[in-house]
């Protein structure tokens, strides 16, 4: 195959941003006692990230095609490296150890940005046979990226200690480092003809698109809100310890997620993404409920882990959906539906912080929480998963309403 190199650079590209969105969320309880971050600060870290790549992704959606998908590629990679590095460096280099972090965030955001945006449309105009089927198998590897990265960093930090973490950026870092020679030298597609792209202002004219656009933002809210605060809930809200805590959670969660889109991948083929999509939502909306208002560790563990299951599908289902659409939308209508995904995984992890913050302050939520046996903090962190059930539940209705309206109900 022709583009067989480009395809495993694409796999690669996207096994680099689960690095970079997945690497701090780890390190977060290091942060919390090393440098006493409250759970807003840390949630807006996760804002941070994902508010840069919201930005990165416009811009890219403007100048992509005029400066050209390679040297965006290759920039991709480089920002990714360089944050990662930094990311060890920044905050032993000054006072404010948070202002270090986020320097950090800004500039591997950027690079997972402008990866989100390119990967995606280049693998969906390689001549594949089945393009459900290579965008789900593209963005399983994402989740593999996730796991691997859990399962190493936690046994890393849990030989090496909490003193010298910094070393474990480093060692990601090398991921994209090598990366950026493939991007280099790979054949990429022809993009679509000028004259027969769809203008990104007709997109947005369109009642059908802006549909997707809720859609994609509800599919990154409902899963990084759990995924990013699924360490720090499993050890300080349900008191199991860091490795436990992030093997049954993060890293469950991932192995879940990358299974639900490899399978998807292999026997999805003659399904109605719409249809499997309502099922995902009302399977998230559940265990969202479970590991909040269970209080056996376990069972609340389990929800978060079968949470994976339930997104797997979200967020290439919804830019499948997309794409049978809009055919023609090219790297503007991925990338706007990235700048809405980006949009929902900023604000979900962000809210969730957010109310778990206000939740551990209010005394009618910690009286509550004393009665059945837990701390204020625990408490707040429970409050926060909580509320974030809004997320699959937008996703649900948004997909019903899609239902009743056609292609071209709207003219476009």
């Amino acid at each position: 195959m022709k583009y067989k190199t480009t395809l495993y650079s694409c796999y690669s590209g996207i096994f680099t941003q689960a690095i970079t969105n997945n690497l701090a969320p780890l390190l977060f309880v290091v942060f919390r006692d090393k440098y006493g971050l409250s759970f807003e600060m840390i949630g807006r870290l996760i804002l941070i990230n994902f508010a840069t790549q919201i930005i990165v992704d416009y811009i890219a959606i403007k100048i992509a095609d005029q400066v050209g998908h390679r040297k965006m590629l290759v920039l991709s990679q480089i920002c990714s490296a360089l944050g990662l590095s930094l990311l060890g460096i920044c905050p032993l280099l000054t006072n404010k150890p948070y202002i270090g972090l986020i320097i950090a965030v800004i500039i591997y955001a950027t690079g997972g940005g402008l990866t989100e945006v390119l990967v995606s449309p280049i693998v969906d105009r390689l001549p594949l046979g089945n393009k459900q089927a290579a965008m789900s198998l593209l963005h399983s590897f994402y989740c593999w990226g996730q796991v691997i990265v859990v399962v190493g960093t936690t046994f890393t930090l849990n030989i090496i200690g909490h003193e010298i973490w910094y070393i474990i950026p480093f060692i990601w870092a090398a991921v994209p480092i090598t990366t950026v020679f493939f991007m280099a030298k790979i054949p990429l597609p022809p993009p679509i003809a000028e004259n027969e792209k769809t203008p990104l202002t007709k997109l947005f004219q369109s009642k059908l698109f802006i549909i997707m656009l809720l859609l994609m933002l509800s599919a990154g809210a409902s899963e990084l809100s759990m995924s990013q605060w699924s360490s720090l809930f499993a050890e300080k809200g349900l008191g199991v310890s860091k490795v436990m805590g992030d093997l049954l959670g993060p890293c469950l969660f991932a192995v879940l997620m990358g299974l639900g889109r490899v399978g998807y991948s292999v026997f999805g083929k003659k399904t109605d993404v719409r249809k499997y999509l309502i099922f995902c939502a009302a399977l998230c909306i559940g265990c969202y409920l479970c590991a909040a208002l269970i209080q056996i560790p376990i069972v609340s563990l389990i929800g978060c882990a079968l949470c994976g299951f339930s997104i797997s599908m979200m967020w290439p289902g919804v830019l499948v959906l997309c794409s049978q659409r809009f055919p023609n939308g090219g790297t503007a209508a991925f990338g706007a539906c990235a700048l809405a995904g980006d949009l929902g995984c900023s604000l979900g992890p962000w809210i969730t912080g957010l109310i778990a913050d206000l939740a551990e302050k209010n005394n009618n939520i910690t009286n509550l929480g004393a009665q059945l046996g837990l701390a204020p903090e625990q408490a707040g962190l429970k409050t926060g998963l909580l509320t974030a059930v809004i997320f699959p539940l937008i996703l649900m209705f948004g997909l019903f309403f899609l239902k009743k309206m056609s292609p071209n109900s709207d003219k476009n």
